[in-house]
């Protein structure tokens, strides 16, 4: 019987060589332009693609320059992974250094900000570039177990030849993407890697179970922290009388008086104390508590002016919504779901219904459900400059969309049919 992607991944697991030469003549006769003997697997061969399409070279070797020490040591103790830690070693050191692995840890560009495990194995990290602040984007270094799950969003096993850049076949790596429990945004990928012959299937399935507990304990921790806030917010709250509530220094709710419980206020990236207009509660004045500010809204009217609406999609990574006008410039972090249903309703200005979008989203225009939850969970930062019955951003309002140079670069995690095609057409003007 002739083997299939899913056989050569079992294969792996009992005899690696073979394997080994199999994704080999797969990945020669892909790169070349001729039939492969077999189908690479689908998240391997959207990689390949991705690759073709940068100009990724799969016989050099092109490394960025790593981080300065300083810049590493900032960047461990500003990341939420810092706080599973202990989770990760837990759930994968000691296995990975019997099994002549080691685990990377890197943040959400794809830098490597903690390496620990064999030290044998450490040292033949060190010779592909597997280094403390390496750059190990997809489109810097080619598929790998770091770089291509911060693409897909999802865990992903890279085994030997399914590397795109040659130097990197007698690997095997697996990565798992690590979001924030609180809003789906990643954070970072935990990778376990070695040798060719270190290569297990079941590895997949244990690196993203403890990817899963590392945000289990993210969510953990977030709740404590709320709760420590919420008995700060008890005696300011009941002192105050009109609307007003208490967050964290992200906008989470710790506890409100006046107004209806909603989860989260979205709030600019830059804040500090004073007056300032809020999308979901018009103008405000903030006061900086222990671990959040005390929000009390105004009953004055907002400033009137032409809105401006930018959605900034030119990041591979990070996209972002812009409001600006006569109440100031308010600026939110997108989700890459958020980031897709914004994007296609600035394609339609005049509006999408419920199962326009579902349709546009997942090919299937029965899915309004989601469509409906997630646009409500938008509404909440873009209150009245978005509407629906149709979705639509307001008639008033002037939005610009900026776009990535690269037509691949669009919002590169979707499988969206809307972007999917929206990017051909782009690469075909």
């Amino acid at each position: 019987m002739p083997l299939s992607p899913t056989h050569v991944t079992h294969l792996a697991g009992v005899d690696t060589a073979r394997a080994a030469r199999v994704l080999n003549d797969i990945r020669s006769a892909t790169l070349s332009g001729r039939p492969a003997p077999i189908a690479p697997r689908p998240v391997i061969e959207e990689s390949w693609t991705r690759m073709l399409r940068g100009g990724v070279d799969p016989d050099h070797d092109f490394r960025s320059g790593l981080l300065a020490p300083e810049e590493v040591q900032r960047r461990r103790e500003s990341t939420p992974l810092r706080h599973v830690l202990p989770v990760l070693r837990e759930g994968l050191l000691s296995v990975a250094d019997v099994a002549h692995h080691i685990m990377v840890v890197a943040d959400e560009d794809g830098r490597v900000l903690w390496r620990e495990g064999s030290s044998p194995v450490l040292r033949k990290a060190d010779g592909t570039g597997f280094e403390l602040g390496a750059d190990w984007r997809e489109d810097v270094v080619g598929t790998n177990g770091i770089g291509t799950p911060v693409v897909v969003r999802r865990p992903v096993q890279v085994f030997a030849s399914e590397h795109f850049v040659r130097s990197q076949t007698s690997w095997t790596c697996t990565g798992a993407p690590i979001k924030d429990p609180r809003d789906g945004r990643l954070i970072g990928v935990v990778d376990v890697s070695g040798p060719l012959d270190t290569m297990h299937p079941a590895t997949l399935a244990w690196v993203d179970s403890v990817a899963k507990l590392a945000e289990s304990r993210l969510r953990e921790l977030h709740l404590t922290t709320l709760e420590r806030l919420r008995a700060v917010a008890a005696p300011v709250l009941a002192r105050l009388s009109g609307r007003a509530l208490v967050v964290d220094r992200d906008g989470w709710t710790a506890a409100v008086t006046g107004m209806p419980y909603t989860n989260r206020i979205a709030l600019p990236k830059s804040l500090s104390p004073g007056r300032r207009w809020l999308p979901a509660l018009g103008l405000c004045a903030l006061e900086p508590l222990a671990g959040g500010w005390l929000i009390r809204a105004a009953d004055e009217p907002e400033p009137q002016g032409v809105t401006r609406i930018v959605l900034d999609l030119a990041q591979p990574r990070r996209w972002t919504v812009t409001v600006s006008g006569g109440a100031g410039t308010w600026s939110h972090e997108l989700s890459p779901r958020h980031a897709e249903l914004l994007y296609l309703l600035a394609l339609h200005r005049s509006g999408r219904s419920a199962a326009g979008l579902a349709d546009d989203m997942f090919g299937d225009p029965g899915r309004t459900v989601t469509v409906r939850a997630e646009m409500s969970r938008v509404r909440r930062y873009l209150g009245a400059f978005l509407e629906h019955r149709p979705y639509r951003f307001c008639e008033d309002a002037e939005v610009e969309v900026l776009l990535p140079g690269r037509p691949s670069d669009l919002l590169p995690h979707s499988t969206a049919p809307a972007v999917l095609g929206a990017r051909t057409d782009a690469e075909t003007e």
